[in-house]
């Protein structure tokens, strides 16, 4: 780093932001609204004018054409906003900045960029006497103008001096910021990734529903636009909701149909929910609901291979659909159906996040992270409020120990009273949906495998005893037994008595006299 000089430590702007495609523009322009002096860059030095030119009268805007300029005109401590493409543009912005910043200046990464990136970045610019801090944006475009929910990480000190501003600038939820400090290094990129994950599952889980209202209950989209305006009033009601609504009641104006049937059924992804699906299994968390909305995502791109499986695969159901009198009923089943499918969605999403504190010494409090996705956000919704409230509530101050829960958080979001009730409730029609979808061909991957995951929470047993039996059969990797301590193996291949751990053999205690199994 050099020394800087005077005219850099004379300068005056609040905050830097260089990267000014629509998001980076949007934030600055945010940041402008909210009466912070903004100092921009641009790798192209027309956007940097354009956005002056067109936006000027906003705010506060200083126009720079290089990074030395840009930070020449920051005051101290320097706070910089990357907000260019993940990946080696970020560290290559990185590299440039470094040797013109000086101790304790900050240096902000707003992109998606992955976690282990930021943890890696974070650890380097500390190394150099620099704070690094990773956030996590969502809410798109509009979002990032007009109050985006903020997930930010890093070091906890340079909160202090990008907090406030951050919080400024965020949605606000009756009179809260959606904003707060999640945790260190890649805490906040790690939070935004999960949040992205939970939305996948959401968004297909409104596709299984809309997919099936249509195919079994022949409820076309303009009439299905009517039946999701009535659960957006509803213990659904959330942001997707209404924009599903808006979306299947356009119509195409170059053919007159249903714009939903004139788009191409290949859904895209930019890698967030494959992260959250892959960090799952790399922390041990079961995102299965997560990570089927993935797959679903793949499968449907899979387009030549789809084409030839219409032509061959049989699907071997009669097609029968509901019957009128029982139309009214599908839908309410569907719906119930829907709102159990996203709790188990979001239950996984905390739990992993549980799992992951734990994994890199993250102290992330569940209740103050829910509160961050009341608004600003894709998955803003109601249900936040309720799921808040059942991890008590918002406390920037609570940071409960990695991997553990604060006092008087439930376990698993479904063990929740409100919550628990609800899937009792919607059950039997969860059960009855995903049996109609089956029997009738219509693929449900988010609704069976959030069911799948409800069960096998419950059951008393599982089938994974007899996966252990087979893995010590055939590779010696032991297991446990239900009526002792220890680790045991049975000598598959030579005369089948049990050793333990040690190799020691197991000396059975005789079943008393009179014992059964005698």
């Amino acid at each position: 780093m050099t020394e800087q000089t005077t005219t850099a430590l004379a300068g005056t702007a609040d905050i830097g932001v260089t990267g000014l495609a629509v998001m980076g523009a949007n934030l600055a322009r945010n940041f402008a609204r909210n009466g912070y002096t903004v100092a921009l860059h641009n790798r192209s030095r027309g956007r940097t004018d354009q956005l002056v030119a067109e936006h000027g009268h906003e705010g506060e805007f200083v126009a720079t054409g290089s990074l030395e300029e840009l930070v020449a005109s920051l005051a101290v401590p320097r706070r910089v906003l990357i907000m260019v493409k993940a990946g080696a543009p970020v560290d290559a912005v990185i590299d440039q900045l470094v040797p013109l910043l000086e101790e304790g200046d900050i240096v902000i990464d707003a992109g998606n960029s992955h976690y282990e990136d930021t943890r890696r970045r974070e650890a380097a610019l500390a190394a150099q006497g620099l704070h690094f801090v990773g956030v996590g944006v969502s809410g798109g475009e509009e979002g990032a103008l007009n109050g985006p929910a903020i997930m930010p990480g890093g070091p906890k000190e340079s909160y202090a001096a990008v907090g406030p501003m951050l919080e400024r600038i965020a949605a606000q939820y009756g009179g809260e910021p959606c904003c707060a400090w999640v945790g260190t290094d890649g805490a906040g990129h790690y939070v935004k990734m999960v949040h992205n994950g939970i939305e996948y599952a959401d968004m297909q889980v409104i596709g299984e529903a809309h997919d099936l209202l249509r195919r079994v209950a022949g409820i076309e989209p303009a009439a299905q636009a009517a039946v999701f305006d009535a659960w957006n009033r509803t213990e659904l009601s959330s942001y997707l909701i209404e924009i599903t609504a808006e979306v299947l009641r356009q119509t195409d104006a170059a053919t007159g149909r249903p714009l939903i049937d004139v788009i191409v059924d290949e859904a895209g992804q930019k890698g967030t929910g494959r992260w959250t699906a892959i960090s799952g299994l790399d922390v041990g968390a079961p995102v299965a609901a997560i990570a089927e909305s993935v797959f679903a995502r793949s499968l449907s791109s899979q387009r030549e291979v789809r084409e030839i499986a219409r032509e061959t695969l049989v699907a071997g159901v009669d097609g029968a659909g509901v019957a009128d009198a029982d139309r009214e009923q599908f839908v309410e089943d569907v719906r119930q159906a829907l709102f159990a499918s996203k709790l188990v969605a979001y239950a996984q999403g905390l739990d992993m996040l549980s799992a992951a504190a734990a994994e890199y010494g993250w102290s992330l409090d569940l209740g103050t992270i829910a509160s961050l996705w009341r608004d600003g956000c894709i998955i803003r919704a109601d249900l936040l409020d309720v799921i808040m409230t059942a991890f008590g509530g918002r406390d920037t101050d609570r940071h409960p120990e990695p991997g553990t829960r604060a006092e008087g958080q439930p376990l698993n979001l479904l063990f929740a009273p409100e919550f628990t009730r609800a899937i009792a409730d919607a059950l039997p029609a969860w059960r009855r949906v995903v049996g109609a979808a089956i029997s009738a061909g219509v693929p449900v991957p988010v609704f069976s495998s959030a069911l799948a995951y409800y069960d096998g929470l419950r059951a008393d047993r599982l089938p994974a005893a007899l996966i252990q039996g087979q893995r010590d059969f055939f590779g010696a990797h032991t297991y446990r037994r239900t009526d002792r301590e220890g680790s045991f193996h049975t000598l598959w291949s030579g005369d089948r008595t049990e050793v333990d751990g040690d190799g020691v053999p197991v000396v059975m205690p005789q079943p008393a006299e009179g014992d059964p199994t005698a």
